[in-house]
Order: structure tokens, then sequence, then C-alpha cells
């Protein structure tokens, strides 16, 4: 099945229901240039502007174009996805916080034929950057879409599209350099959109998601999700904690989702503000380990159950979930059992070999989500895809008896001190257990003896005194062996952060070497 099919099926079983729902902060201008910043569709009107927009593309592109959309959670977005794939094109998803060499990379890198971009997003001159980034391409305001839909109502047949034919080039987080372009099949969205919401207990829910269609955690887990469980997705412009919450109440959402640092926002608003949110019955996370410290304040705070799914860009994107009848013990400390149709094995690292249940290792995946390639990164591709369809993720992990597989940390993570091997994540997790800490990242430091040592960068809980790093240290030696104490202690208000909301560690250790990080 197509992501084109995936709408006609929705229509079709469900066409006067609610598909999709647009929110905006009061008084904003609509970004599309639309009359009004609260429209509604049906999913019959949905897959009817949808085709229009197909039409519409159809008389620039030819079908296996490129095309790159650059713009913030404007339905105008969902809109253009589904156009482009009923149109056969690929659609190449670009951050809209990019600035003018990092947009340039995305547009030259994926060969895009043009580029869709909105005007302007909070302060910023998209349509600016857009001319310098691109100054010989096609560029296309968003505006155009809501336009040009009204006049291609009807018109020639619509192409056929493979559902093993490219859907996406969805450009790689970046948490340790410069992204690289995974190309993901139609199949391998559609039916990881409809294996996740079937894990989780998704079905003709009301979603309420601050998660950007730019990467796979919107524009698959939730537009697609919604589509594939039958689903109203409500769609808040851009994250903000209030806008959230008064939305779920609104709405009366029933399904919601976000990264720990979205969910960490809005739980200390929740804290300040008055609001019901008896209507949620579910949450899921992803984009970094769920601590059990934070699990447990989402669901008291929150009042519903919250689940965890993992994966990355390149395996479209997720291939491990818990469950809604999970415990609570699993739910928090695992990532819980793989997806339908997929394997998960543990490797050692050095030798890809095989290793028992319980012993850490590297995470390798193979099945029908695996990325196609990356995009004119041969040599990557062969180092990350095998011949034999296993997928190297680069996490490090364990799975247990009961296939729950439990991600310890990232291989490029690791910090060697002295011969010895330290797993950050580990640290985090007993970072996480002082009073005064509401987030920290553990990264490794040059050091002419020992190779590397330990530092930590933390995020202060808000109303807190600011600890000594003896009372840290103290507090890390009652629940880590000494060597994973950290030596360096630094502060930061905000951390640097890729698009699905992953700490940049590479650029904690830059900022670290060139005194860029307040210390302790």
């Amino acid at each position: 099945m197509t992501t084109g099919d995936a709408l006609r099926r929705g229509a079709d079983r469900a066409g006067d229901m609610c598909a999709l729902v647009e929110v905006s902060p009061d008084n904003a201008s609509s970004l599309p240039g639309a009359a009004t910043t609260d429209r509604r569709w049906t999913y019959r009107e949905l897959l009817a502007d949808a085709e229009a927009c197909a039409r519409w593309l159809l008389t620039k592109f030819a079908p296996d174009d490129h095309i790159c959309l650059w713009a913030p959670n404007v339905p105008e977005w969902i809109i253009v996805q589904y156009g482009a794939a009923l149109a056969g094109l690929v659609l190449v998803t670009a951050n809209p916080s990019l600035r003018i060499e990092e947009l340039g990379h995305v547009i030259g890198h994926s060969n895009a034929k043009a580029l869709i971009h909105a005007a302007e997003f909070r302060g910023t001159d998209m349509d600016a950057i857009a001319r310098a980034a691109a100054p010989v391409l096609d560029r296309i305001d968003i505006e155009e879409v809501t336009s040009a839909i009204a006049h291609y109502r009807s018109g020639v047949p619509l192409p056929g599209v493979s559902p093993h034919a490219p859907a996406q080039m969805q450009f790689t987080s970046g948490t340790t350099g410069r992204p690289k372009g995974a190309l993901l099949a139609h199949r391998a969205l559609v039916t990881n959109a409809a294996f996740v919401a079937a894990r989780i207990g998704q079905s003709g829910d009301t979603v309420v998601t601050p998660m950007p269609l730019f990467h796979t955690a919107g524009s698959v887990l939730n537009a697609l999700g919604a589509v594939t469980s039958l689903s109203t997705l409500v769609l808040p412009v851009m994250f903000d904690p209030v806008l959230m919450l008064k939305t779920i109440e609104r709405e009366k959402a029933t399904v919601t989702s976000g990264v720990p640092t979205m969910l960490s926002a809005m739980i200390a608003e929740i804290d300040r503000g008055d609001y019901d949110l008896s209507s949620l019955r579910l949450l899921y996370s992803g984009g970094a380990p769920v601590a059990p410290e934070l699990l447990a304040r989402v669901e008291q705070r929150f009042g519903c159950k919250m689940m965890s799914v993992y994966g990355q860009t390149e395996l479209s994107p997720i291939v491990c979930a818990t469950g809604y009848d999970d415990t609570v013990d699993d739910r928090a400390g695992t990532a819980g059992r793989p997806l339908p149709q997929v394997e998960i094995r543990i490797v050692r690292p050095s030798t890809e070999e095989p290793l028992p249940l319980n012993e850490q290792g590297e995470i390798q995946a193979r099945g029908y989500q695996t990325m196609i390639a990356y995009h004119d990164e041969e040599a990557d591709t062969t180092r990350t895809l095998h011949a034999d369809g296993w997928l190297r993720t680069g996490d490090l992990g364990e799975m247990d008896a009961r296939g729950y597989v439990r991600v310890t940390g990232r291989l490029s993570d690791m910090i060697i001190r002295g011969g010895e091997n330290i797993y950050p994540a580990e640290i985090e997790a007993a970072l996480l257990r002082h009073p005064s800490i509401a987030e920290a990242a553990v990264f490794g430091v040059q050091h002419p003896t020992w190779g590397e040592t330990v530092a930590a960068c933390l995020r202060l809980a808000d109303g807190v005194a600011l600890p000594t790093p003896d009372a840290l240290k103290d507090h890390c030696r009652l629940l880590l062996s000494p060597q994973k104490t950290p030596v360096d202690w630094f502060v930061v208000k905000d951390f640097p952060l890729t698009a699905s909301g992953k700490v940049q560690k590479f650029r904690l250790s830059e900022l670290a070497l060139e005194g860029g990080l307040t210390s302790l």
C-alpha cells in the first residue's frame, strides 16, 4: 500500500469523519494565507485536496522527481505530503529552523527540483533564506498550495505508484555530524505507522501532537498513524506548552505525544495552570530513553498511561514499542518488544557476532521498514545497511528472554576511560534521581592520562538552588562506581537538540573545549 492508498482507504471507510484540525495561537495570522487559522477537514475533503494538489504538482514535475518542503506544521504540509505521494514524487523534508548553508545542503544533496516553503515563521524570514540557499531553484510559496488546489479539482487520472518506490527523503537528525538523506519507501512508512498505532492501542482517537512534520515522528507516526487508525489529527503549528494543553482540553484529545524535553515543559505548565486533561487515555514518547522518574511524573500529571517507541529515521522509523498492557517497569525501563515483521538482534560491535540474551551490544534491525539507501551516499549505505538486510543502528542495548529491548546508549557516545568502556545512559539515569536535576547529558572530554574522562551537563529543575560539584559527586558515588562519576560539571538553560529532540552531544563536547559552557 502507498501513502496515497492509505488516505484513499481512510476516505472510503470514514469519509465524513474529521481527519485534520488546524491549531494556531490566538490572534496569529495564517502562514499559508488562509482566511482562518482553525480549519477542519473530513477524510473525504482531505483526499479531494490531496488529489487536487497532485494534479497541480504534475503540471510542474514528473513522477520520481524530488521536491523539498520547508514549512512548519500547517495543514498544507500534510496536503503536499499526500499530493506528492499521489503524484509519484519524492518528498524531501526540511526543518523550518534551517539556515542558509543547512538548507542549501538539503536542497543540493537531495537533487530537489523545487522548494515549497513558508514566507516566515517565528520571526525568521524564510523567504530570504530560500532565495539565498536556492537562488536558481524553482521556489514556490506555500500560499500557492492553498490557491492551486481550488483550480485542479478534476483533470487527468493520477499515475500508478509502486509501494516499493521512495515516498520521502528524510534527513537524519545529525547527533554526530552532517545529516544524510535516507530514502524511505511507501510500504515501509504506511506499514510502520499502522503497526505502531496497533501496538499502542490507537484507533478512532483524537490525537493532539506537537511533533514536527518534517520528521518521521510527525509525518509517519502522527499523520499516517492517524489515517491508518481512522483517527483525527489535531495539528498545533508549533510546540508551546500552553497551546498544547489548551488544545488537549478543548478538543478532548484521547492521545498525545512528545519527546522528553516537551513533556517536561508541559509538566511545568500543568503545575502552574489549571487544565482538564481527563479525556487523555494514552501518551507516547520517543527520541530519547524515558527515565522511570519522568514516566511516573507524566502519568501522575497527565492522568494517563505512557508508552515508549524506539527507532530511527533509517527504520521508517519505529522497530520496538511498549504496549498499553505492559507493566510500569517495562514501560519505564525498556523500549518494548519488536513490532510485527521486524527482527532485532544484539551483536558485538567489533565483530558483529550475535550475543546471548541480556548481554549489551549494538542493536541491529531487519525487515520491511529499513531504508532503501542514503541518497548518493554509497559508502555510508554499505556501512549501515548490510547485503543480508541487517541495519546497524549505532545504538547500544540488550534483549531479555521475553523479547523486550533495553536501549543503553549510543555506540558513538561511549566513553573510554583508561581502556574501560563507560556508558553515558547509566550515569544520566543516576543523575536524574537527584531532585535538583531536570535533564542530564553525559559525554566524554579528552584527557592526557586517561584518554577520556566523564563530563556532565545539567538542566536544573525550576526554583532549585544550584548544587555544588561535591554534592553531585556524593550523589553519584552512592549509585555508581568511582570511575563513572563525572569530573567536569556544566549547567545550561537549554540543550542543543536535533529536530527529533535528541541532545547533540558532539556539540556539547565542542562547547566544552571552546569554553562555551557554564561550569558549576
